[in-house]
């Protein structure tokens, strides 16, 4: 059963989902000196921040905002109706227990997933889940909202994601490039690895009987767990995600107008993400635009996913389709993929694809349509 999307709300680097969309268009790059950590010993010398002091909880902060702004925007009444929240992220508050590890500074336990979060921004709503699933963590909880409302287990549900740079996560990304990457290039021949980004989004997901404004339909998402290895993706993992949402769906590769890719930047993520979506959308018949976000805001790590979803809404209501930001040059495995280059593409699609991708090989593909 699809259902509708009631509301919408980001933060990232760039600011609100308004402004992030905006500086797509422009071609806005948020990258900045890293504020976390020691540059050096890391060997990550930039990130992509958002706007929040060098503190504890910084995903939760991020959160809240947008708990409140999208349930506002939905019009869904938590004090009466039945509602769930699904918050989906890579590593919850990670951050607040390596500065107990640093400080000795005490952490709550309750405090280190988003119940008290939720409690707060929505009080009312008592039924919150926190699922950690990496970097397709949105896509998964998105997936498992439509089945809680396709079993009329509630009357919305409130999805959710969150993730803010961690000092290991940035000593783990140090490891993978010889270099400090200076910017995330998505696609580009000379690409030289990924920074994090600091995101949350937020969707209001409702059956298809709502009668209030939609922004768009989740037709269906496609999941698949490979665990082909911990890092890289693996192309017939990635095939499987795309083929089970179209099958979901009932659509096939030559609907989708535009897919908004997972691109990473890194040596391992894009050849292969080019490789599935040429067996998979051209050899099926298709020939979408591809664009992609992450050059503009960095990975988003577990909200990556919601805050592509964002961007897929904000498509079909302006009608342009943002360019791939830091990309000039695409590699070898991009032949025949239109990748929209250096400006926007003005377009009318009604289905667009959303690509997520996680370590472990927790692949995540959503089809939207316009409402």
């Amino acid at each position: 059963m699809a259902v509708l999307i009631a509301g919408s709300a980001v933060r990232t680097c760039l600011g609100s989902g308004a402004e992030t969309f905006e500086g797509l268009l422009r071609g806005a790059c948020g990258v900045s000196p890293l504020r976390y950590g020691d540059p050096e010993k890391l060997n990550v010398a930039h990130g992509y921040h958002a706007d929040l002091a060098d503190e504890p909880f910084r995903a939760g902060r991020l959160l809240a905002e947008c708990l409140a702004e999208a349930v506002a925007q939905s019009g869904v009444d938590t004090d009466t109706q039945r509602v769930a929240v699904l918050v989906g992220t890579g590593l919850r508050e990670l951050s607040a227990v390596e500065r107990l590890a640093l400080t000795g500074e005490s952490v709550p336990a309750d405090r280190l997933d988003f119940a008290d979060v939720v409690a707060r921004a929505l009080p009312g709503v008592t039924d919150v889940t926190t699922v950690v699933n990496a970097c397709s963590a949105g896509g998964h909880v998105l997936a498992l909202a439509q089945d809680l409302l396709e079993l009329g287990e509630c009357d919305a549900v409130v999805v959710a994601a969150a993730d803010a740079m961690t000092r290991s996560m940035l000593a783990m990304i140090g490891r993978v490039a010889e270099e400090p990457t200076g910017r995330v290039r998505p696609f580009d021949r000379d690409r030289t690895g990924v920074l994090l980004g600091e995101g949350a989004a937020v969707l209001v997901v409702v059956p298809e009987t709502w009668e209030g404004p939609s922004l768009g339909k989740v037709t269906a998402t496609g999941l698949s767990c490979d665990a082909y290895h911990a890092t890289a993706p693996d192309i017939e993992g990635i095939a499987r995600a795309m083929s089970d949402a179209y099958t979901r769906a009932g659509r096939i590769p030559s609907d989708v107008d535009v897919v908004v890719a997972h691109a990473t930047g890194t040596a391992l993520n894009d050849p292969v993400e080019c490789d599935a979506l040429r067996k998979v959308v051209l050899g099926g018949g298709g020939n979408p635009l591809v664009t992609a976000v992450k050059g503009a805001t960095g990975h988003t790590s577990g909200s990556a996913a919601l805050v592509n979803v964002d961007v897929a809404l904000r498509i079909f209501a302006s009608g342009e389709v943002p360019a791939v930001t830091g990309l000039s040059e695409p590699l070898d495995e991009a032949t025949g993929l239109r990748l929209v280059i250096g400006e926007a593409v003005t377009a009318r699609p009604e289905l667009v694809q959303v690509n997520a991708f996680g370590f472990g090989g927790v692949n995540a593909v959503t089809l939207l349509e316009r409402a």
